[in-house]
Parts: C-alpha cells; structure tokens; sequence
C-alpha cells in the first residue's frame, strides 16, 4: 500500500462533462459532471485499480513524465493523487473474524478487566504494522 501520482488526460466533452483517461495504466478511465468532480473519480478509480495491482501482486506502471504525453486538442494532463491504504480503509472495512490462542490465565484477567478483545487486537496490528 502506497501513495502514488499518475499523470491524466482530461476532456471536456461536447456535453460539458469531463472524460479522463490515465495513459500508464490500461483501461483506468473515468469521467465526471464537472472538473471537480472528474479530479475526484480520477482519484477513486486511480485508488481502486492500483489497489488491485497491490492486491493481486501485479506489477505497478511506472508512471510517465507529464511533460512526454501528447495531448489531443481541447485537453490536458493533470497529475492525480492516490493513497491505496486511505483507499482500503475507506472501502474495504468489513469485519472479518479471526480465530487466535491465548493463554487461559490472560484470557480470564482479559475478561474480569472487560477487555475489548477485537479493538485491542486492531491496536496493535496497527501499531506493528505503522499505519492509523
């Protein structure tokens, strides 16, 4: 899980909307009503497909220099911004059980001390594992 910047293509469509499509990464494209909003579905779609990258152990592009994409008239190239882990965390928080050994003498000062067994066991992932 990482942060990530990938540059983008963005139209402004005869309709108004706008279409962005990331030339470093195949079939990663998206659109939004306005530029706003198509900077937000960039960087959802950008998040959820390298989130999948990451997750099937696929390599990840390289994403190209800004500066060596050729633009079609009327658009641009604009870099867009992704964090895969405030991606997950956002998206994929279903609660998924786990069956763990203990001690009986530290299960039972666990439970007379009311112990939340589950947000303790998340504290401390997260603490081993260096994220929030």
């Amino acid at each position: 899980m990482a942060k990530y910047v990938y540059p983008a293509i963005f139209t402004k469509e005869e309709n108004g909307l706008y279409s962005v499509d990331f030339p470093d990464i195949k079939g990663c494209v998206t659109c939004g009503d306005d530029l706003a909003d198509a900077l937000y579905m960039a960087q959802d779609v950008l998040a959820f497909t390298l989130y999948d990258y990451e997750r099937d152990n696929k390599k990840v592009p390289v994403p190209s220099d800004p500066d060596s994409i050729e633009v079609p008239n009327g658009s641009f190239v604009n870099c867009v911004l992704c964090d895969t882990l405030e991606y997950q965390k956002r998206n994929n928080n279903k609660a998924v059980k786990k069956t763990l050994s203990i001690p009986e003498w530290l299960n039972e000062l666990a439970i007379n001390a009311g112990v939340n067994f589950s947000q303790v066991l998340q504290d401390a992932l997260k603490s081993q594992l260096n994220v929030e």
